[in-house]
């Protein structure tokens, strides 16, 4: 008989921006793909002011600007919100903000659940929001969820539909909003987090307080010293970032703050590309739509990169003033910069009166979204509307964005009346069927990435998007990807070879991204590599092996403030085999986030794996209190149920775990063989007959149900089900060996 089956778990990395103790800025590294590691001293800055004397127009572009105010210390001048004592009330907690002399305060609750006083010591922003920053022991500082509306001059909370108890990861006082860690990187200048893992404390410094022009340039003390000893007969060498850059290394280094990304460095430095220092994530549920719109944020770029602007030269200062961050022009006036407006600035092409807000091509082919409450943010992948997409995958349009008392079905039906059938070569043709795993879902997939005039951003995503099929896979398709002239589709196929755990068997080819240019790739390959024992990497790849491992190393360590990065450790440790290693890491991800019901679920079944079955047990009812519903906890729950001899428990759960998943195959399978074996006869075959109707082609189904059948004596009805499964499975021993012994 088979035995019940014991579910796989994911595992899910949250990322954000890390920095390192300060070193010395020298390269150590002899092999020429490895970027220089070492974070750059503070004093190698030397200001705005210094910048301002030889750049006078710049300077003044600058000042003022979103990056200026990206962050500043607390004052009378810095901060825009009243603190007059005004109370704002949002699920449950009272904040009030006052004065105290000359320093700001609010008094909110607390990580103890309680209101304190806490004082204003830095303000982050300036409009549409603004927030504010306390600080707390240990060299936490925090920002405070209640957010001040510059436009509205009124106090909101950032999430006010969203109740976050104070011990929880995402109250303000604790790790979702951390400054150390989510946000200090991009709104300040070369920033070190310094954060000790022992104690969980931080020791964060930068050398400019706000985005300053040496964010984006780089250090500046060698050009101001060749600047002077030089001096009129100077030439710039071209050492600073962003000079002479071509459109798309100057998205590249934009990207670096304006991506929603995960770490391959433990901090940035100006030497190497975005994807030496990060990797973004890719067109996913739950990020974005599944024909690649926004949905939660995505910083620009993972949008920007699936667009034809940017693979026809378009970059940011192309509509931006790269100094003071404003669009260049107003209107439609910005977009006739290329396009052709007697053709695409009329009635004729838009449809809509002229002069009106729904004549403006940014309002059909850039839509949008408000983030943090009030921050409208368009989407830059600059696409033409498709309702027929959101027919079928529920995704967004323009049409019905705008004429909100009208549905898709209108907006597919005058789009045809107006510009005919919509043209079906954008690759969100491919890709929405396969993120939503609709029928012929996996062949799209695989002709997306094969297909190289799509968006590489496109391409990798439906790599990514591939682990959904895995039982589809045909791993030379996958193994071919990993040639790919695309370092973000290498990256994504190294990735997926982890998930389908075929490291081991494949593992040549895997080697050759060892050496690759952009660390990114290299790191997600040693990651794919990790079950292979060392000793198996041949000799010519020993010296890139070694290198790698520091820098995959780097990564965990980058990440080891967060429960999610923990998550990643532990698998690391899970697939070089070090289960009470990988145990230990996620107990300690649920100290820093107690109810993160991904970790204790993931370590509530390597308890059970482990034989720890009384602590697995108890994680598992901790689950179900504080996530009730979840119907694949009462799965796992039931399956150790009966391996502790409590079957009728056990079935309990399962039953449970049917009533919330009705369509779970094995869910029924292992609720029919405990039906079975508790002498349940006619349960095990009414549930199992019920599934057949669901999923008619389910082996393992009929099978029980043949083998129920023969134990309770009805050979004619087990030889029916056991000639079903010959049909199905002509070859399948098993299968023939018990048909004849019918």
């Amino acid at each position: 008989m088979r035995p019940l089956y014991f579910i796989a778990f994911t595992f899910f990395l949250l990322v954000s921006c890390h920095q390192k103790k300060e070193t010395v800025y020298t390269k150590v590294n002899p092999m020429s793909i490895f970027t220089n590691t070492d974070s750059i001293p503070n004093h190698h800055y030397v200001g705005s002011q210094k910048c301002k004397e030889c750049h006078p127009n710049q300077f003044k572009d600058w000042e003022g600007s979103h990056h200026d105010k990206s962050m500043q210390q607390a004052s009378k001048e810095s901060i825009l919100a009243p603190f007059k004592g005004e109370v704002f009330t949002s699920q449950g907690v009272t904040s009030t903000f006052f004065q105290k002399e000359d320093d700001f305060y609010v008094n909110t609750e607390g990580r103890d659940g309680k209101n304190h006083d806490f004082k204003i010591i830095y303000t982050f922003g300036v409009t549409p929001l603004q927030q504010y920053i306390v600080q707390f022991p240990n060299g936490h500082y925090q920002c405070l969820r209640t957010a001040y509306d510059t436009v509205k001059n009124k106090w909101y909370d950032l999430y006010p539909d969203f109740k976050v108890v104070h011990s929880e990861w995402l109250h303000w006082s604790r790790g979702g909003l951390n400054w150390n860690t989510m946000c200090s990187d991009c709104h300040s200048t070369n920033v070190k987090k310094n954060y000790k893992e022992k104690d969980h404390s931080y020791t964060t410094n930068y050398a400019i307080i706000n985005v300053s022009c040496e964010a984006c340039h780089g250090p500046g003390k060698k050009h101001v010293s060749k600047a002077i000893e030089q001096g009129e007969v100077y030439e710039s060498d071209g050492s600073l970032q962003m000079i002479n850059l071509n459109s798309k290394e100057l998205v590249d280094a934009c990207a670096r703050c304006h991506a929603r990304r995960e770490n391959m460095s433990l901090f940035h430095t100006p030497e190497g590309t975005f994807l030496d220092h990060y990797y973004p994530q890719l067109i996913k549920e739950g990020l974005y739509h599944a024909d690649g719109q926004i949905l939660d944020e995505d910083y620009v770029y993972g949008s920007f990169i699936q667009s034809k602007m940017y693979h026809n030269g378009v970059s940011c200062k192309n509509c931006h003033n790269v100094h003071s961050t404003k669009l260049k022009f107003e209107g439609n006036k910005l977009c006739l910069q290329c396009h052709d407006d007697q053709k695409f600035d009329s009635k004729t092409h838009h449809k809509h009166p002229m002069g009106t807000k729904s004549a403006l091509c940014i309002n059909c082919h850039m839509t949008g979204k408000h983030y943090m409450g009030n921050d409208f943010r368009r989407d830059h992948s600059f696409r033409i509307p498709r309702p027929d997409l959101s027919l079928k995958y529920n995704s967004p349009n323009a049409c019905t964005g705008c004429h909100t008392d009208k549905n898709n079905q209108w907006a597919y039906d005058n789009f045809v009346k107006l510009y005919g059938e919509p043209k079906k070569n954008h690759f969100s043709d491919k890709l929405a069927p396969g993120i939503t795993r609709a029928e012929g879902g996996y062949d799209s997939l695989i002709a997306l990435v094969k297909d190289t005039t799509y968006p590489n951003m496109a391409r990798a995503s439906a790599v990514s998007n591939l682990n959904y099929y895995q039982n589809n896979i045909n791993i030379n398709d996958v193994l071919s990807f990993l040639k790919d002239s695309s370092p973000l589709v290498k990256g994504a196929t190294a990735d997926l070879l982890f998930e389908l755990k075929v490291g081991s068997d494949y593992y040549k080819n895997l080697l050759p991204l060892l050496k690759d240019k952009k660390r990114a790739v290299r790191v997600k390959t040693f990651f794919a590599l990790s079950a292979v024992p060392s000793a198996k990497i041949p000799k010519a790849y020993q010296p890139f092996y070694k290198q790698v491992k520091i820098e995959f190393a780097n990564v965990l360590k980058v990440g080891g403030e967060f429960s999610g990065g923990k998550m990643k450790r532990a698998q690391y440790y899970l697939s070089v085999g070090k289960i009470n290693s990988a145990i230990k890491t996620l107990e300690s991800a649920l100290v820093l986030d107690p109810i993160n019901n991904i970790v204790r679920t993931t370590l509530a079944n390597l308890y059970y794996q482990n034989k720890q079955y009384r602590k697995a047990e108890e994680a598992y009812k901790t689950i179900l209190k504080q996530e009730p519903g979840f119907g694949l906890t009462n799965f796992d729950y039931g399956l150790l149920l009966n391996e502790m001899g409590k079957t009728n428990q056990a079935i309990k759960q399962l039953e449970i775990g049917h009533q919330l998943l009705p369509e779970n195959d094995r869910i029924v399978y292992n609720l029919g063989l405990l039906y079975f074996k508790n002498k349940q006869i006619s349960k095990a075959i009414s549930i199992l007959k019920k599934q057949l109707k669901v999923n008619a082609s389910n082996t393992d189904l009929i099978y029980l149900l043949a083998y129920v059948y023969y134990q309770n004596q009805q050979t004619d009805l087990a030889k029916k089900y056991g000639s079903q499964l010959l049909e199905l499975a002509p070859n399948n021993q098993q299968y023939i060996q018990f048909y004849n012994a019918l």
